[in-house]
């Protein structure tokens, strides 16, 4: 199997074409059956009900864009199997997100079934050999690409709160995570990656402010497995290992960035990090006077400034492997200080 550069692109502009195209059909459906996001709770930015379930045409040119290039390709026997293991998991949690998004499901039924989830994707990438950077214990390999798993799908919900945040952000991320993995020839990577750049991009169409549609948990959830896997497969195979392994979180730092922010701030606020809230990086700031798609601009930019320093840690490994990743915990951690001493309410 070997992807020519305008294989990539034209995978990327199939992926934008389809989810472009599938949301206008999907948002006709959300009005007609009432799945409406209701400007009904405080912490609710918009001002008009906005339908849900722009994830369901985000999960479906994924899947059919990814299968059918399967299809396509030479090595069908090996690329199918590889490419399921992403898929099918991101499927069932967006299935549940689904249901969410409909009828509403309580926090603890929903993280009980993203960890049994994301156990048993852990479980079958560390069987077969496929985890990008292993610590060297299958065990400890285990518990961290769970909590990896678990974790990533949460701050990709978390970070759904603004218009065209998360699908701008996770399309940024999956571009870097593209670039690596088309250097380092991983071409399933590479190219689900681009395949996930091109939906989100596509979706952001109708998600940039005003937002026309959301992508609700179906489409959150279904991005945050895509995501978690992609980035424990890539491999970008830089020394030391733990430069290879600090890529991860520099790849998806915003979206970390905001869990980490409204976790804390609702932990010392005596408040469940699980009930939502008005205390995300999008809300402040908004609270500091940006406007909605300032915001979003502001946002973006943060996630590629991350993924310029990912790419330059993995081109130029040595000798600025080190300084930049420690350039890039300096940044993350003066940004954590700077938004935290904003107000997390009203």
């Amino acid at each position: 199997m070997s992807i020519s550069a305008v294989e990539y692109i034209l995978l990327g502009i199939a992926a934008f074409a389809l989810s472009g195209l599938l949301t206008w059909p999907v948002r006709a459906l959300a009005i007609k059956l009432g799945a409406m996001d209701l400007p009904n709770l405080e912490r609710k930015t918009q001002k008009e009900p906005v339908p849900y379930l722009g994830g369901v045409s985000i999960a479906l040119t994924i899947t059919v864009i990814s299968y059918a290039s399967v299809l396509y390709s030479d090595n069908t026997e090996t690329t199918f199997p590889l490419n399921s293991y992403a898929l099918l998991p991101a499927v069932l949690l967006g299935i549940m997100g689904l249901i969410d998004d409909l009828r509403g499901l309580p926090p603890l039924p929903r993280l009980f079934f993203q960890s049994a989830v994301g156990s048993v994707v852990a479980l079958f990438l560390i069987s077969q050999n496929i985890v990008g950077s292993p610590v060297g214990n299958r065990a400890l390999d285990l518990i961290i690409n769970i909590v990896w798993i678990v974790g990533i799908c949460n701050s990709i919900n978390f970070f759904d709160n603004l218009d065209g945040g998360a699908a701008g952000t996770v399309a940024i991320s999956t571009l870097g995570i593209a670039a690596i993995a088309i250097m380092q020839k991983q071409e399933l990577v590479s190219a689900l990656a681009v395949v996930t750049a091109g939906a989100t991009f596509g979706f952001l169409l109708w998600n940039k402010s005003p937002a026309k549609i959301y992508m609700g948990d179906a489409g959150a959830l279904f991005l945050g497995i895509i995501v978690s896997v992609l980035t424990i497969r890539l491999n970008p195979a830089i020394m030391p290992k733990w430069n290879s392994v600090a890529l991860l979180p520099i790849l998806l730092a915003v979206p970390i960035l905001d869990t980490c922010i409204a976790v804390f701030s609702r932990i010392s606020r005596g408040i469940s990090p699980l009930t939502g809230g008005k205390d995300h990086l999008s809300h402040r700031l908004m609270r500091k006077g940006f406007s909605k798609r300032g915001t979003a601009y502001c946002l973006w930019g943060m996630q590629a400034s991350f993924v310029v320093l990912a790419l330059v840690v993995y081109k130029w490994t040595s000798p600025l492997g080190t300084p930049v990743i420690a350039l890039a915990s300096a940044y993350w951690i003066a940004a954590f200080i700077w938004f935290w001493r904003i107000p997390s309410s009203d």
